[in-house]
């Protein structure tokens, strides 16, 4: 795999596509485009992971790529970063926002 890209800035109006023939300009390998959608509602959340081939040059791209405008906004582009592993929460959610303790309206004394 070659190295990963993040977009951001993204027009909602912006297809995985847009950004594919983009990025390939001057024959840069483009081997993935993912944009990234709310899960709910299926919408773009205004940004994207672009994964170039073996051989691109990261440096290049990402300089010649920021702040360049696509369907009216100017892009962000930058080296992506691994996300962050998040603990494991027991339990499955959060409480309710009365009263601090544990389930609303039974901490009134």
């Amino acid at each position: 795999m070659g190295s990963r890209i993040f977009v951001g800035n993204l027009s909602f109006d912006t297809s995985e596509q847009d950004l594919h023939d983009l990025f390939a300009g001057d024959n840069r390998p483009v081997e993935k485009v993912s944009i990234i959608t709310d899960r709910e509602s299926g919408r773009s959340r205004g940004f994207a992971f672009v994964e170039m081939g073996a051989g691109a040059d990261t440096a290049a791209v990402i300089a010649a790529m920021n702040g360049t405008e696509l369907h009216g906004r100017q892009l962000n582009v930058s080296q992506a970063h691994e996300r962050a592993e998040r603990p494991n929460r027991p339990g499955g959610g959060g409480r309710g926002g009365f009263g601090g303790g544990g389930g609303g309206y039974g901490n009134r004394r």
